[in-house]
């Protein structure tokens, strides 16, 4: 019962709010203080005192784990208004990293100064390394796999390209007891292997400011396909300007530091840009990032996607490319999407390895996002 009291008593915080009537000691009379500073606004809070925040922050790092420790961070610099003490490079030393803070970080990008520019680079890079750890070999290897199925074909060249494995599982209908033997009446093989481009990808990412943890997915799942000498890879960004990163796509840090959160949405122009990059229509991935909020011409925007899977392009619109969910989006062109046959869905980074596959094959991307994430907006989506 004691123990039931002391959750209780943390989770409603002190004063009026405290109806258990039980004591705190110890180190939980420090977590109640690091949490009330944040929660509760007792003991002035946090202020404005960069030395009070930074002992905070070492607080909340010694009680809490670190996922948790992300949260606070993250309701601290939102309720608190902490954004201009990120700017000091001590405080950036201290705080935890994760993707949110990376996009707060990107954001301040254009007042940072120098001295605290460096700190935010060693933050941005040891969250990106931590993504590409996590990400990078899952999507090299179903990209690789689809690459391989798409390149796949009953009529194989030369003996050199019949997989062989597969031949015999599709013919084992065709086995002869007597001679011991199937006869392979329908070859499974693989077109002649070449070194050129199979297909090329386009990520087009909005960075307005509620797509900030998808713009720090996509820089760094860009870079990764950029690394993948069978596809062709361009990564551009757009707000009311369109912006091409792909030659910074060797760095996800400098990829980062290329964007600019926050600002007006011209959807429309950023996928006339992106048409100009599609040199091979049928063997094309076209990938935009939007909430789809758009400020430039929305039937010319609508037309242009038309015209993209008319002329054979594989397009895949996502609402959000983060572990939070669809942010808000407008239901409108969403739902205008889908009549185009183009369903509009969040995807979380973990499932993106899978999209990349189901696209390079060109399978039906509304039913693969019925069985892989929630139902695509305008499929009875929410």
């Amino acid at each position: 019962m004691d123990e039931r009291l002391r959750r209780w008593r943390l989770v409603l915080g002190g004063g009026e709010a405290d109806v258990t009537g039980f004591p705190l000691g110890g180190g939980d009379l420090g977590m109640d203080g690091a949490l009330a500073a944040v929660y509760e606004g007792r003991d002035g809070g946090l202020g404005a005192s960069a030395p009070r925040v930074a002992r905070w922050l070492g607080d909340i790092r010694t009680y809490f784990p670190a996922t948790v420790v992300q949260v606070m961070q993250r309701d601290a610099i939102e309720r608190l208004d902490l954004t201009r003490l990120l700017l000091e490079p001590e405080m950036l030393e201290a705080v935890e990293p994760d993707v949110h803070l990376v996009g707060t970080l990107i954001a301040l990008n254009r007042v940072m100064p120098d001295r605290a520019r460096e700190s935010a680079r060693a933050v941005i890079r040891s969250v990106v390394a931590e993504l590409e750890r996590r990400l990078a070999q899952k999507t090299r290897a179903a990209v690789a796999g689809a690459l391989d199925r798409a390149a796949r074909t009953r009529r194989p060249r030369r003996v050199a390209d019949i997989d062989w494995n597969r031949t015999v599982h599709a013919n084992l209908k065709n086995y002869l007891p007597e001679r011991n033997t199937v006869v392979p009446e329908r070859l499974v093989g693989h077109a002649r292997r070449q070194r050129a481009v199979q297909r090329e990808v386009v990520l087009c990412v909005d960075q307005s400011g509620s797509m900030a943890s998808s713009v720090v997915y996509a820089s760094v799942f860009g870079a990764v396909l950029a690394s993948t000498r069978s596809l062709k890879t361009s990564l551009v960004v757009f707000d009311t300007a369109v912006a091409d990163l792909t030659d910074r796509l060797r760095d996800p840090v400098e990829l980062l530091f290329g964007t600019q959160l926050g600002g007006g949405t011209d959807i429309n122009r950023a996928v006339a840009y992106c048409q100009g990059l599609l040199t091979r229509p049928a063997d094309s991935v076209f990938i935009l990032i939007s909430d789809l909020y758009e400020g430039g011409v929305r039937q010319e925007m609508l037309r242009r996607v038309s015209a993209m899977t008319r002329a054979g392009v594989q397009v895949v619109v996502l609402l959000a490319l983060s572990d939070e969910g669809a942010p808000s989006y407008d239901r409108e062109n969403a739902a205008a999407l889908a009549a185009l046959g183009v369903p509009a869905f969040a995807c979380t980074p973990d499932a993106f390895p899978g999209l990349m596959a189901a696209a390079i094959e060109r399978r039906d991307i509304g039913r693969w996002a019925e069985r892989n994430v929630s139902a695509p907006a305008g499929r009875g989506g929410p």
